[in-house]
């Protein structure tokens, strides 16, 4: 018989409501139980965790990240993978995406290699839910902090191979304008990979039709794409005013506080919701240190950033490259600057992102039958305790 995990006196958040004194119980892997206090009865073989009151939600899941804790994905070694994973576990992530940049194919076939050995040996940090390529067909002129030299379009040759090289791409983000991107689109979406449009130039209608091929989901809305534009004098709408128009469009909003101010958190919560809008941090190494100069990608071939003001930018201070956010950081600034209700909030750093890719069966919310992923934090979203599959990672 697996040894039971307790967690008492909590206030459990779930998808739409707050229950007050009740305990969870997690028997290996999976939460067994939700009951009132009084209906729990403990033995000397049980771990308990007292919550004194603390709330206690489904982990958060971040499906957009590039590293944390002086640690970035793109540095190719298993210890920047598990570094990263053990980072954001302080801060209540329980699942996330390592996702790359642009880069040359031969890292993408070194990334495919040492993520499948991380994996492995990731026991005390966030679990990988699989890859997240970023790139590298993206527009020119919404690159971003994207190296420019890496840039190109959508060739099957070049797409097939990568495919065929690793099982552990999940999604895979891409300006769907591209010669060959809605044909690539399909490709993903026939394999179970979710196409999303980023660094993107697109107008409505390549978006509209572009939905229509596979591509469901918007990268860091507002941030690297197009919005109402002219052309020979017409004024078409761009990527951002088409994820408001196509209602089944999801999307992800870095919720620092600083890539979004509060006026458009809240119009992205008022026009979306929080059922169609995933928080994600988007963060490079820069996440839990402290500021300074920094590097985005590999420390070999990446680009030199400063830290400053809660955000990492470009040397000369012309774009954001990348937040430093972790996500408790998102979460509690959905609440204190956008004004957004808890449960709202919580949902969209919990159940959102797991319906995005999929896994809602059994992770994004606190139920019996699901994974024992949970976090406890206060009313401030301090965290106290990180559990992923049932095994504290972060707390005592």
């Amino acid at each position: 018989m697996n040894k039971r995990l307790i967690i008492q006196n909590a206030r459990i958040i779930l998808p739409d409501s707050v229950e007050e004194g009740v305990s969870v119980v997690c028997e290996g892997k999976t939460i067994t139980d939700i009951k009132k206090n009084d209906e729990i009865v403990i033995a000397d073989t049980d771990s308990v965790i007292d919550a004194h009151n603390k709330y206690v939600s489904s982990g958060f899941i971040d499906i957009h990240t590039h590293g944390g804790g002086g640690h970035d994905f793109m540095d190719g070694t298993v210890d920047a993978y598990l570094g990263a994973a053990e980072t954001h576990a302080r801060y209540g992530t329980v699942a996330l995406l390592p996702t790359t940049l642009t880069s040359t194919f031969e890292e993408l076939m070194n990334t495919f290699a040492v993520y499948r050995e991380a994996v492995k040996q990731n026991t005390k940090g966030a679990k990988f839910l699989g890859l997240h390529l970023e790139g590298p067909y993206f527009a020119y002129n919404q690159r971003g902090a994207q190296d420019p030299k890496y840039l190109r379009n959508p060739e099957p040759d070049e797409y097939n191979k990568i495919m065929d090289s690793s099982d552990d791409i999940v999604r895979w983000s891409l300006a769907p304008e591209l010669p060959g991107a809605f044909d690539f689109g399909k490709v993903l979406a026939s394999r179970n990979i979710l196409p999303s449009i980023a660094h993107s130039d697109a107008i409505y209608e390549e978006v509209f039709d572009a939905f229509k091929a596979g591509f469901t989901h918007v990268t860091h809305l507002y941030s690297a794409m197009s919005t109402v534009t002219r052309r020979n004098a017409f004024r078409y709408a761009g990527v951002l005013e088409a994820a408001y128009l196509i209602d089944d469009m999801t999307v992800e909003i870095i919720a620092d506080g600083v890539h979004l101010p509060k006026s458009l958190l809240q119009f992205v919560y008022k026009f979306k919701g929080s059922d169609k809008t995933a928080l994600c941090t988007d963060s490079m190494r820069g996440a839990g240190m402290p500021d300074g100069e920094s590097t985005l990608g590999s420390l070999g071939k990446g680009q030199k950033v400063i830290i400053e003001d809660g955000v990492a930018k470009l040397p000369d201070r012309t774009a954001f490259a990348g937040s430093v956010a972790t996500t408790d950081r998102l979460v509690r600034t959905m609440i204190e600057t956008a004004e957004v209700p808890l449960v709202e909030a919580v949902k969209m750093m919990t159940l959102t992102p797991a319906r995005i890719l999929k896994i809602d069966k059994n992770k994004g919310s606190v139920a019996i039958g699901k994974d024992a992923d949970l976090v406890i934090f206060d009313q401030h979203i301090n965290v106290s305790h990180t559990i992923v599959e049932g095994n504290v990672v972060y707390g005592n």
